[in-house]
């Protein structure tokens, strides 16, 4: 697991906002057959100051990091998108300090970086709230009726609205109830309603008091397909720096695709063979591998054990291979973070983005540079699939299909990115194919150094032997199903001409 606070919490926010006159009358929900009484708690003073980078970043990116006072879950709310109507909010208390606490700052430091995180804006809020219940006396969601007073920071002029909220109880957030939520939506609307125009309080008084801060999309195929891989990259952080289960697997893909994407399209970005900024993203790449490598091994492990008979599985083999290899990625995974915590990634990020908000080196849009760039990515899977059928030694032709792995993985990116889906799905297949053989390959060189270990130790090494083979015949599969994939994949290149 990442690092833990017993003081945080995290909680699944699934809300709707709609702008309302000053004279616009309360809804009403009788006759609503989940709704069988509605109590109004007593009124509410919220005092809220947001926080962001100088330049919007949490913002562009429908963050929102605040300190509020007053109301029952009074402290530091971080407010990230997690779907639509949706965000899950990650709690703090209100501590004695103004400064934005370790454990907030780290989730968004992919986005903040260096950069101070200080008020943006000051909000007060009194709210009105409605909780309506069900016949199961549970309740089902909260009406907020909100008279807003905002101002940026700092010394942006003082704005007034009036905006309603309507959010399902936690319990109900889980499940996403959007039947129930368009039903309550639509009392809000015919009472006057109209769903709000910005999606937050905080976007409102910014998008009034400056030029909204937004991510934006480049028109060139290429650039907009690094863009999209960058801002994967930023949310997939959050996720390891929270320890989501994959999260590790998923940011070492989409930066293992961000150094695909930009080495066979070095021209389109004005960068060398050799660029600083390929060699950090394989350096990035190599440092998550560790923990990947570890993660999947034990995953590998579990199932592969759980499958076999309880007679099979002999001697101290769980401790040695699933929680061996669970310790290793907590290891690895502490060495990511240091990694992520660095000046130095915060650099590889400022580079990317500068990549991907830098004109086109080539004129975007132009068949003929993509086709050229697709043809370039296969002419290496041709290669490496010649030097594996004429290995003849099992390691020389393990290293010639992973070469061939790697060729069709960035043959799948950059098709993807140039619009050809027939090659990239066919790339895709073989990657599949091969990544399952190279697993293969990493887990039974494992197995027999565990083998060892345990033959030394006097125990029984048995289940260790039946888990190598069963590895064997998973890698003979993958190849027998080459040939097939490799013969598909040059029917698209060709048909894609």
């Amino acid at each position: 697991m990442g690092r833990s606070n017993d003081k945080s919490s995290r909680h699944l926010e699934v809300e709707r906002k709609f702008d309302v006159d000053d004279s616009t009358v309360s809804p009403s929900f009788d006759g609503l057959s989940s709704v069988v009484r509605v109590e109004r708690s007593p009124a509410q003073r919220l005092e809220a100051v947001y926080f962001d980078t100088p330049d919007h970043d949490l913002a562009a990116r429908r963050i929102t990091l605040r300190r509020r006072t007053g109301g029952p879950d009074e402290g530091w709310h971080l407010k990230l998108p997690a779907g639509p109507d949706a965000r899950t909010e990650v709690r703090e208390p209100l501590g004695e300090a103004d400064e934005v606490p370790e454990t907030l700052r780290d989730t968004v430091l992919a986005i903040a970086r260096d950069r101070p995180l200080r008020p943006v804006a000051r909000i007060s809020t009194r709210r009105t709230v409605n909780v309506l219940y069900g016949s199961d006396g549970a309740s089902l969601a909260e009406f907020c009726d909100d008279q807003v007073t905002a101002s940026a920071e700092p010394g942006g002029p003082e704005q007034e609205w009036r905006e309603w909220e309507l959010e399902l109880a936690p319990e109900l957030a889980e499940t996403a109830d959007r039947d129930l939520l368009d039903r309550l939506s639509n009392r809000l609307i015919d009472a006057g309603a109209v769903p709000a125009a910005s999606g937050s309080k905080l976007a409102r008084v910014l998008a009034e008091s400056s030029e909204p801060s937004v991510v934006r999309q480049p028109a060139d195929p290429l650039h907009r397909a690094v863009a999209e891989q960058v801002e994967l990259l930023i949310e997939w952080d959050r996720a390891v720096r929270a320890d989501v289960w994959d999260s590790v697997h998923q940011m070492r893909v989409t930066t293992r695709k961000l150094r695909s994407l930009l080495q066979s399209s070095r021209d389109a970005f004005g960068i060398s063979d050799d660029a600083w900024i390929l060699d950090e993203l394989r350096q990035l790449a190599a440092i998550l591998g560790v923990a990947r490598d570890a993660e999947v091994l034990a995953e590998r492990y579990e199932q592969a054990l759980d499958g076999l008979p309880d007679e099979l599985v002999r001697g101290p083999v769980r401790e040695r291979l699933v929680d061996g290899a669970k310790r290793r990625y907590q290891a690895g995974l502490r060495r990511s973070l240091i990694a992520m915590r660095s000046q130095r990634y915060f650099r590889l990020l400022d580079a990317l983005e500068d990549l991907v908000a830098a004109e086109p080196a080539a004129p975007p849009g132009e068949e003929e540079r993509g086709q050229a760039t697709i043809d370039a990515a296969y002419k290496r899977v041709r290669k490496a699939a010649k030097a594996a059928a004429e290995a003849e030694a099992d390691d020389h032709k393990d290293e010639a299909l992973h070469r061939i792995r790697k060729g069709a993985k960035r043959l799948r990116y950059t098709a993807a990115a140039t619009g050809a889906a027939k090659v990239s799905d066919r790339a895709k297949t073989i990657q599949s194919l091969l990544g399952d053989h190279q697993d293969s390959v990493v887990s039974r060189s494992h197995l027999g150094q565990q083998a060892e270990a345990a033959h030394a130790a006097g125990e029984d090494t048995f289940t260790y032997g039946l888990l190598y083979r069963l590895e064997e015949e998973l890698a003979q599969r993958s190849r027998e199903q080459l040939d097939d994939a490799l013969a598909k994949l040059a029917k698209a290149v060709r048909k894609a001409r």
